[in-house]
């Protein structure tokens, strides 16, 4: 009959065109695909067993560090491979390059001028950097400027040596138009000193590194720097430090007098991209390898954030307030690494999931809600037909009985929770009030057909 198949079908939607379903499916295509992105480049970083580090000369004060890091990193399961450098400035070159192996190294304060397109962060200043000047003859020089006119040994390109003292020189008035600015590594300055091929060189490593000692053991003289203070007023870079007398040997008493150097501040430098968890672990080295105190530093004057050279790194900055987080400080490091970059992918999720479990029962009762809705429609839309219909046909009649009774037999199948009974016999009661209404709409057709 035509009420059979009319029900429910007053209100009904369109289905959905291709059109939409294309749309749809691109749509939820591209959700996964950026779902699935976000959760590799979270996931694909979590286990870094690798660092690469530019250091320095191969028997330099740079390369002594690196290779003292190297087994504190290992008991994490950490390889430090290292990497030869002339030095500072070449450190700083591979380090700003984006497509370069290097992700940590040794710069030396004053040797560069960083840029924020650098993307490079302080780790932590490690320690000073002294810098020595060595000369031949019998006169005293304690001053850069009476080197002008000898034959200068400055370091080699690529380092901050050469940077350091071609400033500290020009500020003395000493040019290469006026003076012989020789460039050589530390072995051959060395062994040009004590053939006479060059009169003074500068040097630069801390005091018990094997240099030093050749040079501060041997007969050279070391250059007492009288100027350091104004020095160090025109390049604040540098620091003043003092080399104590008999410092070398006190049986020999060597040096026979306080010595006024200037040095450098050793800054372990990163990119910004390292991994949180490996700037911690080198933070523990560097505090390892460079609390004990020297000649120019009180234990624990180094590591420290004492530098603006280079954005510190927020990692460096937690760790020097309170050490490193709680969990790499009562589990190995690898599986606090682990659970550190899970829950940066958990804690989302559990939220995501925690919203969805409160937002079902409310889908759940909306969805309930939006059933009795099209029950109601239906019902709405047939009583509507009713009124507007003043002399329905008997056929007509017929239809709407049918189409209600359908309602209702479909009405008394409505499978809800036990909570939503008293809506189900609300809709049966209203199916009751428009079943009476077919009711006197046919009470009146039969009216209408009888005879005074």
């Amino acid at each position: 009959m035509p009420g059979d198949h009319q029900a429910l079908l007053r209100g009904q939607k369109a289905r959905i065109t291709p059109q939409r379903r294309r749309l749809l499916i691109i749509g939820a295509i591209l959700i996964l695909a950026a779902l699935g992105w976000g959760l590799f480049s979270v996931i694909e970083p979590a286990f870094q067993t690798r660092i690469v580090i530019t250091t320095g000369a191969d028997r330099g004060i740079y390369r002594g560090f690196a290779d003292q890091y190297a087994p504190i990193l290992k008991r994490d399961g950490v390889t430090l491979e290292i990497r030869n450098s002339h030095g500072s400035v070449e450190n700083y070159q591979r380090l700003k390059d984006s497509t370069s192996e290097y992700q940590v190294g040794f710069i030396q304060s004053g040797t560069t001028t960083p840029q924020e397109t650098d993307h490079l962060q302080t780790i932590a200043a490690v320690s000073y950097e002294p810098i020595w000047v060595f000369y031949r003859g019998d006169d005293t020089v304690n001053r850069l400027a009476q080197l002008r006119g000898k034959r200068v040994g400055v370091g080699v390109a690529g380092s901050g040596l050469l940077h350091v003292s071609q400033v500290l020189l020009g500020y003395s008035g000493i040019t290469r138009d006026n003076t012989q600015l020789i460039e050589a590594d530390a072995n051959k300055a060395h062994t040009c000193l004590e053939e006479g091929c060059l009169d003074a060189a500068f040097f630069i490593g801390r005091p018990d590194a094997p240099m030093q000692q050749m040079l501060l053991n041997s007969d050279l003289k070391l250059m007492s720097f009288a100027q350091a203070d104004a020095l160090v007023q025109k390049f604040p870079s540098l620091s003043k430090v003092t080399f104590p007398r008999a410092s070398t040997s006190v049986v020999n008493d060597r040096p026979k007098d306080d010595v006024t150097l200037l040095a450098s501040t050793a800054l372990l430098v990163a990119k910004d991209s390292l991994h949180p968890a490996l700037i911690y672990l080198l933070l523990d080295a560097a505090k390892t390898v460079h609390l004990r105190e020297d000649y120019f530093t009180q234990l624990g004057a180094f590591p420290n954030l004492n530098t603006d050279e280079f954005p510190v790194s927020n990692e460096s900055e937690r760790y020097f307030k309170s050490g490193r987080p709680f969990l790499q400080r009562y589990l190995p490091f690898w599986l606090a690494s682990f659970i550190e970059r899970r829950l940066l992918i958990l804690l989302p999720f559990m939220a995501v999931v925690i919203g969805i479990l409160q937002a079902l029962p409310r889908m759940m009762e909306a969805r309930i809600r939006k059933r009795f809705v099209v029950w109601y429609r239906e019902l709405k839309s047939l009583e509507d037909e009713i009124w507007r219909t003043k002399q329905p046909s008997n056929d007509l009649l017929v239809e709407w009985r049918d189409e209600i009774e359908e309602l209702d037999a479909q009405a008394s199948r409505i499978s809800v929770p036990m909570r939503y009974l008293r809506d189900v016999y609300a809709l049966k009661q209203a199916i009751s009030v428009v079943r009476e209404r077919i009711a006197m709409a046919g009470v009146q057709l039969d009216e209408r057909r009888s005879p005074l």
